[in-house]
């Protein structure tokens, strides 16, 4: 007695699930250039690692002798495998089959991928390629009725992001539920000129009067400088990488604490450049990253949101090999104030580092929130609120590192000041409710109208009131607790990782992450 016919054809099965949705559709994505969801998933994972859930599951049909006719697979790839040696699972899209929509799906894939990679505690990588949702018009000639609209397995996705990292990778026109996926994670990748991502695609653009092309409804230069992605690569290679070098930093669940690596850089370098990055005259704007690149580990600075909320930097980074989430005013952008964006950025990374327990450093170059019809329009009030909260309700270790502005409710917000402070400061620190300029003239306005020469009396206030910024003065009175070298910043932020590294503790956050 032997099954040996059994494996036999359970192997012809799994040819024919590799050969996906056939040789024409695999042909027309090759054309489109863009790699089979098989391709992507080998080069993605590492060799040899994935082991496939429900390769043969799919929609077959059988002769008169009930044996198998033909045989269409399922339009998702779904298994485990390590990325960079860490578990991890990897849910791919298969557009060669009905262009990855909902009505060629087996619904039970995604559920196992998101309840496997939830219950095991490991990353889930997603390949997002098609709609994933809403099925097709024709479907209705198969069974004539509509139907009142549900998201089954929605509520998987939701808890997911408060249990472990998730990733979408945006590899072709991404539409319905499969935008939603793309929006649902806590790092989003799109590829340059090859993915888009809408709720709808241009035909219902068309139909309620918008003509316009895939790109110009949803592509990198829409979604990702209004945040609804994270970054934008080059090829699907450049994705795969980044998706890897992002889960570097992160626990593979919230259960764990970020893994530290072995340290490569001089845990006591001090920068000389850092003396003189920012200009003394307080006006001229400098590059943030360089102050980052000169702080953290050598190189170990990844950039996220680089389109998108540009008056503050964000990323992940190692000192002395321990994972930090960073930010970073720019003020380059509006003099680094927080508009309605960079309030949205500053919430979703603040989420992301708490949840994961990243110990977070801010380099603090903030102007307030950003003034004017344009800015309240957007909103920035109540984003403001919304980042200041998120900033409050931070489960995990601050560390302040005042470069220069800190003005107002934004200026305030770079820590919770009712937890014991861990903040430095630049001597070329600026700080207070408003900035001098413009608080003098609304402060004075009476005695500057009144006044037979009003410059020699604005230069005389400016004089006067220039000499109370100076940051010792706030130094005298303990509200700048130390005022450094900017050459010391690293071997002092190296102190305060492994100093915060014995107040992370893993487990669930009371505030999830906000998508």
């Amino acid at each position: 007695m032997s099954w040996e016919k059994s494996i036999e054809e359970l192997r012809r099965r799994e040819r024919m699930a590799e050969k996906m949705g056939g040789e024409e559709p695999v042909s027309r994505q090759r054309g489109r250039g863009k790699l089979t969801v098989r391709e992507r998933v080998s080069f993605l994972v590492d060799p040899g690692s994935f082991h496939e859930v429900g390769k043969i599951a799919g929609v077959a049909t059988y002769d008169e002798d009930e044996k198998l006719d033909s045989f269409m697979a399922s339009n998702s790839v779904v298994g485990r495998a390590t990325l960079d040696g860490r578990p991890a699972m990897v849910l791919g899209d298969d557009f060669t089959v009905r262009g990855g929509a909902a009505d060629a799906s087996i619904r039970g894939k995604t559920v196992i991928a998101l309840k496997q990679a939830v219950e095991y505690r490991m990353p889930l990588v997603q390949l997002i390629d098609g709609t994933g949702g809403g099925g097709s018009i024709k479907m209705f000639l198969k069974d004539p009725r509509t139907y009142i609209p549900e998201t089954p397995s929605w509520e998987l996705i939701v808890d997911g992001m408060g249990e472990i990292p998730m990733v979408s990778l945006a590899l072709g026109p991404c539409a319905g539920l499969g935008a939603g996926r793309v929006g649902a994670s806590h790092y989003s990748v799109m590829v340059r000129e090859l993915s888009q991502v809408f709720v709808a695609g241009p035909p219902v653009a068309i139909a309620i009067g918008e003509d316009v092309s895939k790109e110009e409804l949803g592509g990198w230069e829409i979604q990702a400088k209004n945040g609804t992605v994270d970054d934008v690569v080059e090829t699907e290679a450049d994705a795969f990488k980044a998706a890897k070098r992002f889960l570097s930093y992160l626990p593979s669940s919230v259960h764990e604490l970020p893994p530290v690596t072995e340290p490569t850089d001089d845990p006591q370098r001090r920068e000389e450049s850092l003396i003189s990055v920012v200009p003394e005259d307080g006006k001229t704007p400098y590059k943030p990253q360089k102050i980052i690149e000169a702080s953290v580990d050598k190189g170990s600075f990844f950039e996220i949101g680089r389109q998108w909320g540009r008056g503050i930097v964000t990323g992940l980074a190692r000192i002395d090999g321990h994972p930090v989430g960073i930010m970073a005013g720019n003020p380059f952008f509006l003099d680094g104030a927080w508009t309605a964006d960079v309030c949205d950025k500053v919430m979703r990374h603040m989420d992301l580092c708490s949840t994961f327990h990243l110990p977070v450093v801010h380099f603090v170059d903030c102007a307030g929130f950003a003034v004017g019809v344009r800015h309240e329009t957007a909103g920035v009030t109540r984003k403001g609120v919304r980042a200041m909260a998120a900033v409050y309700q931070a489960t995990v270790p601050v560390c302040a590192v005042v470069i220069r502005k800190a003005y107002g409710l934004a200026g305030s917000a770079m820590m919770n000041p009712t937890k014991a402070k861990w903040r430095y400061c630049w001597p070329s620190g600026n700080w207070g409710s408003l900035p001098m300029a413009g608080g003098i003239e609304a402060a004075f306005r009476k005695e500057l109208a009144e006044t037979d020469d009003r410059e020699a009396l604005l230069a005389s206030l400016y004089k006067k009131f220039e000499a109370m910024e100076d940051p010792f003065r706030t130094a005298e009175a303990f509200f700048a607790e130390e005022i450094i070298d900017p050459r010391d910043t690293r071997p002092l932020l190296v102190d305060f990782v492994h100093h915060a590294r014995r107040r992370l503790e893993p487990g669930k956050t009371a505030f999830g992450p906000r998508p």
